[in-house]
């Protein structure tokens, strides 16, 4: 009888219904607002960061080897070393991470020019200079090699003892799976072999997202928990989640500052912040990540924060080569704290 009254129910009741559902639907998610618009300032503490490019501290093999020696004057002439210097304290950013990989098979570090290295902190001086170290996993970083890890950190020292205005050094391995306790013996002999009172920064991994296929470059809160412990400074690669919308994305860079804030157990923390484009690549879409669309999200996650812990620095920017006008821009109206009103 009951299906017999439901065969007999006039169709256009199952076809309004369906129709309210997903006007319900639409209407939900066009007032869905995962990310904060907020442009006082209020989360600028004057201590964000910056990815440099190679040329800065590479030496004349390097820019024979990438078939840019035509590029040689730009990199080693101190007026554009002084005006990029300029632009990044405009922008209120004090720690850069010039590149310096990939390592050697062997574990060495790539030769930097001496003259230009110091020239390079001369104009730099007054920011946090740590050289950008590591590479691909496997390839040019071999964990389980004791030989290879003996020559890398015996690099290290020699870097830092060469360039006493370097601060540190900043270690990026890609990919790096959690739990991989080879890292963590690394970070320890890293530590070992540091001058007193150098820094090692970390390029960290966010915590596992449902979005995002590849397990190799997500950290469980136990793994992050245990780098933070070795290291003085995390910052976090909050991009190529493979996401195609931009309130998913805000959304997860909200719950992502959140996360990374709280478990990094009283370490400094930047969370870094996409201005690149990797196009025709799955897992970066640049429509979706970027600092238009990331920026909320952060605002967003901090405000969700009461107080704000001591821990978090600021935002670091991926990368110097790739920003654009627009992007500075984004950054200034939509991040920085400015001194008139503020």
């Amino acid at each position: 009888m009951n299906l017999w009254k439901a065969i007999a129910r006039p169709p256009w009741r199952t076809v309004v219904a369906g129709i309210a559902l997903l006007v319900l639907v639409w209407l939900g998610y066009s007032l869905w607002t995962p990310g904060r618009d907020i442009t006082d300032g209020r989360h600028d503490l004057g201590r964000n960061g910056i990815w440099l490019q190679h040329g800065w501290l590479a030496d004349d093999e390097w820019f024979v080897h990438e078939k840019r020696t035509n590029q040689i004057a730009r990199f080693r002439d101190p007026q554009q070393i002084q005006k990029l210097a300029a632009q990044l304290r405009q922008n209120h950013i004090t720690d850069v991470f010039p590149h310096l990989c990939p390592a050697t098979y062997d574990g060495h570090l790539p030769p930097e020019n001496n003259i230009q290295t110091d020239q390079f902190l001369r104009e730099f001086a007054g920011f946090r200079v740590m050289p950008w170290i590591g590479g691909v996993l496997n390839l040019h970083v071999r964990l389980k090699d004791s030989a290879w890890r003996s020559n890398f950190t015996g690099d290290i020292r020699k870097l830092l003892d060469e360039h006493p205005w370097l601060i540190g050094v900043h270690l990026n391995v890609e990919p790096l799976p959690s739990g991989d306790p080879d890292y963590l013996l690394l970070l320890k002999e890293i530590r070992k072999a540091l001058p007193q009172g150098k820094i090692l920064s970390v390029a960290a991994y966010p915590p596992p997202t449902r979005w995002q296929p590849s397990a190799d470059v997500h950290w469980d809160e136990n793994y992050f928990r245990q780098v933070a412990g070795l290291a003085d400074q995390m910052v976090v690669m909050m991009y190529d989640t493979s996401l195609r919308n931009q309130k998913l994305y805000q959304f997860l860079m909200a719950s992502w500052t959140r996360e990374v804030i709280s478990w990094c157990d009283g370490k400094a923390v930047l969370l870094g912040l996409p201005a690149y484009n990797d196009s025709g690549v799955d897992y970066h879409d640049p429509g979706t990540e970027n600092l238009a669309a990331a920026l909320p999200g952060i605002h967003a996650g901090l405000a969700g924060l009461s107080p704000i812990p001591q821990s978090y620095q600021g935002i670091a920017l991926y990368s110097e080569w790739e920003m654009k006008d627009a992007d500075w821009r984004t950054i200034q109206t939509d991040f920085l704290r400015h001194s008139t009103g503020r």
